[in-house]
């Protein structure tokens, strides 16, 4: 009789598995060696010491977003965001759901064991027996052994299971890809309600300007100091000022909505930006605008030689690349139905005509029944599933190499733009301080009588477009920051990333 350990033991010592999958070699980088370098610091702003911090990006990557967030209302909307947000709570389970699904491809490496009872009693009829009695029989059996375990000779079994690893490395790489995108988006959006409260900040402050103005110029008519047309262009510039405050009010609630929506729940007055208080409902009388606003994140210099290859560190690449691995498993899984499958099932148990003796001396059973599949004629089928494993190998590389070259140009891209951002930032401060200028002239050119009021709407329009401008582009170079953060991978150091399977 074979011995049970032995005989449960069997399916492991066989399986010693030789896997048909090509070996991985990462593809040469589709970029240049090196990325180019970031401008200094904007000094046009001439930010608070207290609020700014420079940091040049080595390989070992930016600092967490935690010390990339200068401003502290905004450090705990992003807090908020990551415990509340949906997006991101999908993708947490969708790394549970992928951690459960390699559990299973992983449980094909071990046999299955299970243990049976069964039990049965029949009678047969008189007429149906030679002694003319009825006759009642029973038959118990107990058994423990497993049934069509798979000897992995060829690596079918692992190669699934690799594949299955690497799906899972890749969805968790694609969660920490959503939460640095959630981060980015919080911060976009929390700059972008500071920027728009500053536009209706503005324009009710040149709404209440252009209504004194409307109110002296309809004095003056009704003297016979102005004519009629002057009136006109008045109201004309007081309506236009109305019009975009109640634009602008309009857009501050949907960036609050916005904002509430990223966030997973709503956000407390308190973390909103101080801009927003003097737009507030209740708010009061308008106070006069505020100064620029202090720079809420860090900002980030590249340095000249800083290698491309840091690139492979943002998780849509390592996503990417754990894909591309994957398939290069699958070919193994496809290579391996060519060769034969050997299967065994096996089992120990006991069994006896009586229940009483199910467990007695020599009512042991055992059965071991090995199958082998040999693939002779499938028309094609196996070598067809070897082809499209090999294109969607050739695919995952091209989406791969895409990716890469994709996150390159945005870098790039996000550093062409720092780059002019100090010059353009102060060449805008200029044409604010002249335009504002050149207003004050136009007027008093217009009470002595030397010019029509047409400059002085002329003046006007000019005034508050710059300073529009001026806020926008204020807006810009902060969102250049969150950019360049977030195109460069957040944090590298200390991520809490899978580890490699190779």
């Amino acid at each position: 009789m074979i011995p049970r350990r032995a005989l449960l033991a069997a399916p492991l010592a066989l399986a010693a598995c030789t896997s048909l999958a090509p070996d991985y070699q990462a593809p040469a980088l589709p970029v240049p060696p090196t990325m180019g370098a970031a401008q200094p610091p904007i000094a046009a702003q001439a930010p608070d010491p207290a609020h700014e911090a420079t940091l040049h990006v080595t390989e070992a990557g930016p600092l967490p977003w935690s010390d990339f967030v200068q401003e502290p209302r905004l450090r705990e909307v992003v807090a908020l965001a990551l415990a509340h947000n949906r997006d991101l709570r999908m993708a947490a389970l969708a790394i549970e759901r992928a951690r459960a699904q390699y559990g299973i491809e992983r449980s094909a490496l071990f046999p299955a064991v299970n243990a049976t009872g069964a039990g049965a009693r029949s009678r047969t009829a008189d007429d149906l027996t030679t002694a003319g009695r009825p006759n009642t029989t029973g038959q118990y059996s107990a058994q423990l052994g497993f049934s069509s375990y798979e000897l992995d000779f060829f690596g079918r079994v692992r190669s699934l299971n690799d594949a299955a690893l690497q799906e899972f490395f890749r969805v968790a790489e694609n969660r920490r890809s959503v939460q640095l995108s959630l981060v980015a988006e919080v911060m976009n959006a929390w700059l972008m309600l500071d920027a728009d409260a500053r536009r209706l900040q503005l324009a009710r402050e040149t709404l209440r300007t252009r209504q004194q103005a409307l109110d002296l110029t309809r004095r003056s008519f009704e003297l016979g100091a102005t004519s009629a047309l002057a009136l006109a262009q008045a109201q004309t510039s007081a309506d236009t000022a109305r019009v975009d405050a109640a634009a602008f009010a309009s857009q501050v609630a949907r960036d609050r909505n916005v904002l509430a929506l990223l966030a997973g729940t709503s956000v407390p007055d308190a973390l909103l930006p101080a801009s927003v208080a003097s737009v507030l409902p209740g708010a009061g009388k308008v106070p006069e605008l505020l100064p620029p606003p202090a720079p809420a994140t860090a900002l980030l210099g590249v340095a000249a030689d800083l290698p491309s290859s840091v690139l492979l560190h943002r998780p849509d690449l390592r996503a990417a690349e754990h894909a591309l691995r994957g398939s290069y498993a699958s070919i193994g899984a496809a290579r391996a139905a060519f060769f034969p499958s050997i299967t065994l099932t096996a089992s120990v148990g006991t069994a006896s005509n009586a229940l009483s003796g199910l467990f007695g001396a020599g009512n042991g059973t055992w059965t071991f029944a090995p199958q082998i599949r040999l693939p002779i004629f499938d028309a094609g089928r196996n070598q067809a599933n070897l082809r499209v494993a090999e294109v969607a190998r050739d695919t995952a590389l091209a989406q791969y190499e895409k990716a890469i070259q994709t996150a390159f140009r945005e870098v790039a891209d996000t550093l062409a733009e720092r780059a002019t951002l100090d010059e353009r930032l102060d060449a805008q401060r200029s044409l604010v301080q002249a335009s504002q200028r050149a207003l004050e002239l136009s007027d008093a050119r217009f009470r002595l009588g030397a010019d029509n009021y047409l400059a002085v709407l002329d003046a006007q329009r000019s005034l508050y477009a710059a300073q529009q401008a001026q806020i926008a582009l204020q807006l810009a170079e902060q969102v250049n920051r969150v950019t360049l953060y977030k195109v460069l991978g957040g944090q590298w150091a200390g991520d809490a990333a899978p580890p490699d399977s190779s």
